[in-house]
């Protein structure tokens, strides 16, 4: 009776086995028939010179279409198989770029800039793909807000009158001087736009953030402020046990101090330099030289990604993806906090922003020489570039760094391929028109970055 019983058991075992092998060849026949009808239809295969690639990133938000392109499929589209691998910090990514243990990376916009002018570790790097726009903030602890917001214009509700410029920090600087302790705040590397942004900002209230000199690397030479690079996913940490009383990072880390009730964002980029270019994709000079369509189509990855995140009613899809812990790894409800349209600084002050995190409108993934332009000029005036140098320096410095051609390239075959619209190409010769779009109102002119440099009271001086 047992063995009759077994062998019922087996015959049923191999019936269902059957059965499940069955459903899945099926599954794998229509996902299969699905992929060849989308590569036949739309991809235009490039001859791939080296498919299988891997690419760092640091835990912030704005590493979005990385996680995308591999999540959505669009790399495998191109013929591309992509490890992504999350990096410990900025210089780990810039090093492991360089000496060619990954195959590209998210990067700090300054970086490749600095490599290529002269400053910090010197290679010949190149990017094709912006990556974003905006998506930073500047916070701080809620004891200096506390005192800080007693200098904040207020609405007829009594809320803070946005933007909220460095003048209402002033006075606790003087304060914290006074009473002789150096007031401290962090930001992420020395060629971030973090560290831009905030000298920025406290520059336009006449506050000095310090000057580089071969001496001093800090950058703190008659300093108001002193500035220190910290981790980005370590910035609500190291806010909350004191060693930084604020600072200026990437998303999620100030809505982490705001949901972890240990900080107040105060500003954002936005209001810094609205629509400004954040990170990039960054790859060897000698990548793209060596895999020409290999760069093209992993720009092309990325272009369509930087589209579908900026695509109506994608955003909560990738808040998800990016709360996987192989990616940003934060609290899905945390990332959502900017992600989503909305922005929060003091707790309950949730503020419409629908453009603070920008990835594929107003032409964000171009590499605009004048954007680069800008980072070369806040090089020279804090001191990271030491001594003069000519307009056409500056010009030709950045067209060997910034690559719109490798873009160029890319968004044709995605037009040829019905991903893009032609009237989703900028009209461009590489420059952006002039912009006073900055909290100080000073006008940037790409083509004429002599001019913008003399026109900041604090900064140096190219005369």
């Amino acid at each position: 009776m047992f063995l009759k019983n077994k062998k019922i058991h087996f015959v049923f075992a191999v019936i269902i086995l059957l059965g499940f092998q069955q459903c899945n060849e099926t599954k794998e026949k229509a996902i299969t028939n699905e992929s060849v009808v989308v590569e036949e239809n739309k991809t235009i295969a490039l001859d791939i010179e080296k498919p299988q690639l891997t690419f760092g990133f640091i835990k912030l938000t704005d590493m979005a279409p990385l996680a995308i392109a591999k999540e959505l499929g669009f790399f495998e589209d191109e013929g591309l198989f992509v490890t992504i691998e999350a990096q410990s910090n900025w210089k780990n990514v810039l090093d492991r770029v360089i000496d060619g243990q990954i195959d590209g990376s998210h990067m700090l916009a300054g970086q490749p800039i600095a490599a290529g002018a002269g400053f910090g570790r010197q290679a010949e790097l190149v990017t094709p793909f912006s990556m974003d726009l905006n998506g930073n903030g500047i916070t701080v602890s809620n004891a200096v807000w506390e005192k800080m917001s007693a200098h904040v214009p207020k609405d007829a509700e009594g809320k803070p009158i946005h933007p909220i410029k460095a003048d209402a920090l002033a006075p606790v600087i003087d304060e914290y001087k006074r009473e002789g302790n150096a007031f401290k705040m962090g930001m992420v590397f020395p060629v971030s736009t973090h560290n831009y942004e905030i000298r920025y900002w406290l520059a336009a209230a006449g506050i000095n953030p310090g000057f580089y000199t071969r001496e001093n690397i800090q950058g703190q030479v008659d300093a108001d402020v002193l500035l220190s690079v910290t981790p980005p996913p370590q910035m609500p940490a190291t806010l909350e046990a004191g060693t930084i009383y604020g600072y200026c990072v990437g998303e999620p880390w100030n809505q982490q101090a705001v949901f972890k009730g240990i900080g107040v964002p105060v500003t954002t980029n936005y209001d810094i330099w609205k629509n400004n270019p954040e990170k990039v994709f960054v790859m060897t000079k000698k990548f793209v030289e060596q895999y020409p369509n290999t760069a093209i189509a992993v720009t092309k990855a990325l272009i369509r990604a930087g589209k579908w995140l900026d695509t109506p009613g994608n955003r909560p899809k990738a808040v998800g993806i990016l709360s996987m812990p192989a990616y940003v790894g934060a609290d899905s409800v945390v990332i959502a906090n900017s992600m989503t349209g909305t922005f929060e600084f003091e707790k309950g002050d949730k503020r419409s922003m629908p453009d603070f995190n920008v990835f594929f409108r107003y032409h964000a993934t171009y590499p605009f020489y004048s954007d680069g332009i800008w980072f070369l000029t806040q090089m020279r005036r804090w001191g990271q570039i030491p001594e003069m140098k000519p307009a056409e320096w500056y010009h030709q410095t950045i067209k060997e760094i910034y690559r719109p051609d490798i873009w160029s390239s890319a968004a044709q075959l995605l037009v040829e391929e019905g991903y893009l619209g032609v009237d989703e190409l900028p009209t461009t010769d590489g420059y952006k028109p002039a912009s006073a779009d900055f909290i100080d109102g000073k006008k940037f002119d790409g083509k004429d970055p002599m001019s913008y440099i003399n026109s900041f009271e604090i900064g140096n001086k190219d005369k």
